[in-house]
């Protein structure tokens, strides 16, 4: 496979595992080439539980993938969300030695690796450092400090914060499945990548991605992420509620939720009555569909609810803080009926169903484009970022080779000092490489 044009991603939810390979087409869209997915066997609310179970559920959709695209996948960018993971705000400051040198990306780097020195709970680790905005002695609301000068550089951080141990369980299925990892996305933003314009982002929106075992939450405002938070709660609890509350078995509750299943019970008439077959030579059953609505009806309600709890928590409130493009639903919960006036309804807040058509070339298949793939897509989209930014890390270094076999030793000095002004690896880079160094001392 050439590694350098095509970019795999790989979404391990708790109801489905997807396999997306994608490349970039000359007009900068990208252009998928080929999905495998699989029934996901060993993730409970988008934590690993059963190892040999995930793998086989990889490999599952990795061939399925490969068939399709007539290519064979190494290397994967993997999404990790999960009800471990929670973020937190943080305020740190460093003063410089010389206030007569303009700060550069090396002071930056001394602020962010002071933040993930903060202590964390036992078996967690710092996922994310996202810093905010930055103030120079005093002078606040800077957005981009490199260049400035200044004696004190302060800044906001939001930090994201997962369970180790759930991260290198996620690294050791991806590394038995016979695949390489060449990089972990948090999954909302993964998601907040395929499915948002960048004037959302900027005007201040709040995604919601509903997935079979959790709800992520990503808040976006000014262009940068405000907010993140994973509620352990997804489509499969309202299968779950149905099973129970019209005892049938979760196939049929799950059909039923999909082909009737609305979030809004005054849609119904009390006449309108659905007949599920019985097991095994038992009568069939008859729910009513207003039934059915009633009970996902109060369960939608709770999770919307928590959510907006979390964008309240951001600050939604005050009115510099308002999210102006509102709210955007996206993943397989996505779908249900009605649930984008109920969200309206709840929150006051305009809603749109979001799909990962932003970036996808044209001639894209229309499952694809399906709220189903957004995290898919988002992936596909980071390893594609990432390669980008090797290959521009490899032109600058051809570049300065070449110069320095050509020029004198006093321009060589200079394009050294080029050379350490690069772009600042993000954390995400060096936590992969750190998986890959912890799997391979495993072994």
């Amino acid at each position: 496979m050439d590694n350098h044009n095509i970019s795999v991603g790989l979404d391990i939810g708790t109801t489905k595992i997807v396999a997306m390979i994608g490349r970039k087409n000359e007009y900068g869209k990208v252009e998928i080439l080929g999905v495998g997915k699989s029934k996901s066997m060993g993730v409970h609310r988008g934590v690993v539980n059963n190892i040999t179970q995930t793998i086989q559920s990889i490999q599952q959709a990795v061939q399925e993938a490969e068939a399709a695209a007539s290519e064979k996948i190494e290397d994967v960018t993997v999404g990790i969300a999960g009800q471990h993971i929670r973020s937190l705000q943080h305020s740190d400051y460093i003063t410089r030695a010389n206030s007569d040198m303009v700060i550069d990306e090396s002071d930056i780097d001394r602020l962010i690796n002071q933040v993930h020195k903060l202590v964390m709970l036992p078996g967690e680790e710092i996922i994310h450092v996202l810093p905010q905005e930055f103030k120079i002695d005093g002078q606040a609301e800077i957005k981009e400090p490199i260049g400035m000068y200044g004696g004190r550089l302060e800044a906001n951080f939001h930090v994201v914060v997962g369970q180790v141990s759930s991260i290198r369980n996620i690294g050791r299925c991806v590394k038995s499945s016979g695949l390489e990892l060449e990089g972990i996305t948090l999954e909302p933003l993964a998601s907040a990548n395929a499915v948002l314009s960048q004037e959302e982002k900027e005007a201040g929106v709040a995604l919601i991605d509903i997935g079979g075992g959790t709800t992520d939450l990503a808040v976006f405002k000014d262009g940068i992420i405000r907010h993140t938070a994973v509620i352990p709660f997804g489509g499969n609890v309202i299968t779950e509620d149905i099973k129970e509350g019209c005892s049938i078995i979760e196939k049929q509750a799950e059909l039923l939720k999909i082909k009737f299943g609305s979030a809004w019970p005054g849609e119904n008439k009390d006449n309108e009555i659905v007949s599920i077959p019985g097991l095994r030579g038992r009568e069939p059953k008859e729910i009513t569909l207003k039934n059915l609505s009633k009970i996902i009806h109060a369960r939608v309600v709770e999770i919307i609810e928590q959510v907006y709890v979390e964008i309240k928590n951001y600050g939604h409130e005050e009115q510099k803080k308002k999210l102006i493009a509102g709210i955007v639903l996206t993943g397989g919960g996505s779908q249900l009926k009605h649930l984008k006036q109920l969200v309206e309804y709840i929150t006051g807040m305009d809603t749109r169903i979001g799909y990962p058509n932003e970036h996808l070339a044209g001639d894209s298949d229309d499952d694809i484009a399906s709220p189903l793939f957004a995290t898919a897509v988002g992936l596909v989209m980071d390893g594609l970022k990432r390669q980008d930014r090797k290959k521009a890390e490899a032109f600058e270094e051809e570049i300065f080779n070449a110069a320095e076999l050509e020029q004198s030793a006093e321009l060589e000095q200079e394009v050294v000092v080029e050379q350490t002004v690069k772009e600042r690896r993000s954390f995400l880079d060096k936590l992969t490489e750190r998986v890959k160094e912890f799997l391979d001392n495993a072994e």
